[in-house]
């Protein structure tokens, strides 16, 4: 196994002194080793550097000045998918989500990374947290899958020319039916509002998933909430904060903030469970920001996952019978890094002839967390399988998760079996079916969907 380049102490840190990860949070692991089955990467390789306790350990090496950053530092904090299953499984309440995101921020600003690395990852950044240039990929994605040339170069393997990042992001690609719909959504206002909220729309969100966005709307909206969605609102910074990129999160961070101050909400709704565990960590983020802290940590007070705010509502609107069977897959940053779970299910629980089967091995990653199925194709591919397995022991009609990334991960785990499309919908959108009277077959028809040879119904 690799190990970390030791040297001499000298009672200085291997850091530098832009937030290094804190060690009295260092300190709070006793490494006793209830996060190794929880972790992904230990439950596949075995490794004690590719568990949290290791990953750990070294951290406390480099700060006390035993070791340095290095590649062998770089990889294993880079194999981590962050989907902080071990702060669920944790006896001691380590903070791991604080110490990862300081680590990846200070590999980023000290350990050289390849030219194709650097490159592929700037790519990422420079698009995905952008409408407008995804807008511009998204175009000539469409006619792609549109014209047959997609399914072409799948079934005579030519795809497998491309190098294995792109090939992933081939795959992840989802299925563009219309690109017609530019919009985020349209505020609503309501008389006699039971209270305002503003909307988060996203990046990914609005451009690939605009169909949740408007069902949360609707939701909403039945809900009795007047509903804000500030003109320049879009990218929480998540990406970023996850690659250790601070200056590009910082920047998207402070401009989100400043969008949602001038709307004048009660609550700010998410309904990606990546980007709500990034925002609801704002006010630790800009922690020594005179300008920002104390606006930082009032906007992440106000941070709420869709789930949350539905669960806390006593219901306006009636629920219709929507009997459909299906599996409920819980997304790491809202079941680990925000702690909510309950909501979810109790949502769901509230639409009438819904059918609900837990996974196996509900802790356990599906492998997307972000961008890493990207960036880690090969891990990320294992565990997607690894899911699905699970999936298709249990003979459901649809897959359900609060995460779009996590939903796309497990339809392309799905096609590599040669199952073709099974359906997936964000929790909300059922909630949104029900209140709206439509059947199963309605649902599937207005997203374009069919049935797979399980009956999407029960």
């Amino acid at each position: 196994m690799a190990q970390l380049t030791q040297i001499a102490p000298t009672g200085s840190s291997g850091f530098d002194a832009h937030h290094p990860p804190p060690r009295e949070l260092i300190a709070d692991c006793v490494h006793c080793g209830f996060c190794l089955p929880a972790c992904p990467t230990h439950v596949l390789s075995g490794q004690e550097m590719d568990s949290p306790r290791g990953r750990i350990y070294m951290m406390k090496q480099v700060s006390e000045g035993n070791a340095q950053q290095n590649e062998t530092f770089q990889l294993h904090i880079d194999n981590c998918l962050g989907c902080m299953a071990c702060m669920t499984a944790c006896p001691s309440g380590v903070d791991y989500s604080k110490l990862l995101e300081d680590t990846r921020a200070q590999i980023e600003r000290n350990v050289p990374r390849s030219l194709t690395d650097k490159l592929f990852r700037r790519l990422l950044v420079a698009v995905f947290p952008y409408p407008r240039r995804l807008r511009l990929l998204a175009a000539p994605m469409f006619l792609y899958q549109r014209s047959g040339l997609q399914r072409l170069l799948r079934s005579v393997g030519l795809i497998k020319l491309l190098p294995e990042r792109l090939q992933s992001l081939e795959a992840l690609t989802p299925p563009l039916r219309s690109m017609l719909n530019r919009q985020p959504g349209t505020p609503v206002k309501l008389k006699n509002a039971r209270t305002r909220v503003g909307m988060l729309a996203g990046c990914v969100q609005q451009v690939f998933f605009n169909h949740v966005n408007q069902a949360t709307l609707r939701v909403l909206a039945a809900e009795g909430c007047d509903v804000v969605i500030p003109a320049s609102n879009a990218c929480c910074g998540a990406l970023m904060v996850h690659s250790g990129m601070d200056d590009d999160a910082m920047r998207m961070v402070r401009h989100l903030i400043a969008s949602f101050e001038l709307a004048y909400v009660e609550t700010v709704v998410i309904n990606s469970a990546g980007c709500g565990s990034t925002m609801k960590q704002y006010g630790y983020l800009l922690r020594d920001d005179p300008q920002w802290a104390d606006r930082a940590a009032r906007f992440s007070a106000k941070c709420r996952d869709i789930s949350e705010v539905l669960s806390s509502l006593e219901p306006h609107s009636a629920r219709h019978p929507l009997p459909m069977r299906i599996a409920y897959h819980d997304a790491c940053h809202l079941r680990h890094a925000q702690g909510v779970f309950a909501e979810p299910r109790a949502v769901l629980n509230s639409i009438p002839g819904l059918e609900i089967l837990e996974i196996p091995e509900p802790d356990m990653c599906c492998g997307s967390a972000g961008v890493y199925n990207l960036l880690r194709p090969q891990t990320a591919r294992e565990l997607g399988d690894r899911k699905v397995s699970s999936l298709l022991a249990m003979q459901v009609g649809a897959i359900v998760s609060a995460n779009p990334g996590c939903l796309l991960q497990l339809m392309n785990g799905l096609r590599r079996r040669g199952l073709g499309e099974m359906p997936t919908f964000h929790m909300v959108e059922l909630l949104d079916a029900s209140i709206r009277n439509l059947s199963p077959e309605e649902l599937l028809k207005e997203r374009g969907l069919s049935a797979t040879s399980k009956e999407a119904g029960a």
